[in-house]
Parts: structure tokens; sequence; C-alpha cells
């Protein structure tokens, strides 16, 4: 299972999700974005992030006042799941990287149940490891009977809508090989393509169209440059401003002191 890095407070960190994960908040709270809306969860919420999609995430509380559940959900384990208990789809179409999971005293009871074999965030004992995931699997599919319509699609992505992927998605800094990736597109076929839709590499645009958003951001809402380029998928605050003033003539902030 691989640890998720916890976040600093107030600050948008990104994560490809490799694997379905489960998510239980004990404590704190923590807010999600998903390229479409903000989902945030608190105490006694739990959710499921998607595989083969993209979050950003930030914590509303401190690294010490947020205790979340994790359990992830490799393929593997799922086929077997599948098998043994030969769960069928049931046609729950969504595309929301964050799924609401309906609160239930099943799972309230399991996450007491697991208290005392647990010795981390996504850590079991483990003789008790693969029983608890089971019993997870089977309580969630039997609250909401449509999540196995995710959790036992095992397709690769498909080949979508590239400008109203790239649309949604700009702000997440991650390779072009993972964009390729997620539109269902090889990376050559993805650069043929994006040239196609947009007129111009998949580089230079991407840096225009978060540059565009960060003007707007900057200019009509008052946002600090030093708050937003992590948000908007740049690197580094200095990046950020260079790329800026090379694209608008000005630096950012010298929008904050026209206001």
């Amino acid at each position: 299972m691989r640890a998720i890095n916890q976040a600093e407070r107030n600050i948008l960190r990104e994560q490809f999700i490799p694997d379905h994960l489960f998510l239980y908040v004990s404590k704190g709270q923590v807010s999600f974005f998903d390229g479409n809306e903000m989902y945030t969860y608190g105490p006694g919420d739990s959710c499921i992030a998607r595989r083969n999609h993209l979050v950003k995430f930030i914590l509303n509380s401190t690294t010490e006042d947020f205790e979340p559940v994790l359990f992830c959900f490799d393929e593997e384990f799922l086929r077997q799941f599948q098998q043994k208990y030969q769960n069928k789809a049931v046609n729950f179409l969504s595309e929301r990287a964050i799924i609401k999971v309906a609160k239930s005293a099943l799972i309230d009871s399991f996450i007491q149940s697991i208290k005392p074999y647990h010795k981390g965030v996504m850590e079991l004992d483990a003789a008790f490891e693969d029983i608890k995931y089971e019993e997870l699997m089977i309580i969630l599919l039997r609250s909401q009977p449509e999540l196995a319509d995710i959790f036992f699609n095992f397709d690769t992505p498909q080949k979508i809508n590239l400008e109203a992927y790239m649309n949604r998605n700009f702000r997440f800094n991650v390779s072009l090989e993972r964009f390729a990736l997620l539109t269902g597109r090889s990376l050559s076929a993805f650069k043929r393509d994006f040239s196609s839709v947009f007129k111009e590499s998949p580089s230079r645009w991407l840096v225009r169209r978060r540059l565009q958003e960060a003007h707007i951001l900057v200019q009509n809402q008052g946002r600090k440059p030093s708050e937003i380029y992590l948000e908007l998928g740049f690197e580094s605050l200095s990046h950020f401003s260079v790329a800026f003033k090379k694209e608008f003539g000005i630096a950012p902030t010298s929008l904050l002191t026209h206001k």
C-alpha cells in the first residue's frame, strides 16, 4: 500500500490516484478539487477517490489535528474479490474523481472495529489485513451497490474529448505522458491531437492557459501570486513571476498595486 503525504495547511497539493482509495475522516477536515468542484469532508465523512484521476487536496486543519483512515484497493485485490463473491456491475455512470460514501452505522462500526489492529494511516496488523479489506468492501457494496461499477471496471482510460478534458484539468502539474494516459492516447497521439485542437504545443498552451487564469485571479479577485502559483500548476513562485511578466509585460504584483 502506498502512503499519501500529508499536506501543509492551506496549500493545495496534487495527487494522481493510481488505485481506488477509501478515506474516512476521524478528525479534522479536508477538501478536494477535481477540476470541476470542491468537496469538503469532516469527522464521520467518507468517500472513494477513484483510480486514474487527478485531484488537488487541502487540509482545513493542522496535520496534527487531521486523522484519516485510508484503505487502498489495488486491482489484484479487486479481481480476487470479484471472483470470490461474483459481483456484477450495475450501470453507474459518473465522471467525478471523488464519490461520497453515504454515512451508515455499518461504516462507523467498522472504523471502530479496526482500532485494535490499526498501526498507522494505511497500515493494519498483517494477520487481519485481508479480512478487514474484504469486510470493508462488503459493507460498501451493500450500502451502495452502484460502487461495483467503479471498483470492478478494470478498463484503461478510453479516448475522450481532449478539449473539454484539458480545459477542466489545466491546473494540474502532471507530465504530458500522464495527460496522454488519462485521455486514452499514446504520447505521440496526444501531441498530434492536441496540436490539431489547440493549434499549439501542449507545453506552451498549458503555460499560457495557467497564466490567463492567474491574471483573472490577481486582477479580479485580488489573489496574491504566492497564494495561487501552486494552485495553477507552477512549481515555484519565481518561475510563475518570470512567466507572467514575459506573457503580459508586467509583474503579477503590479496588478495588485494598481487596483
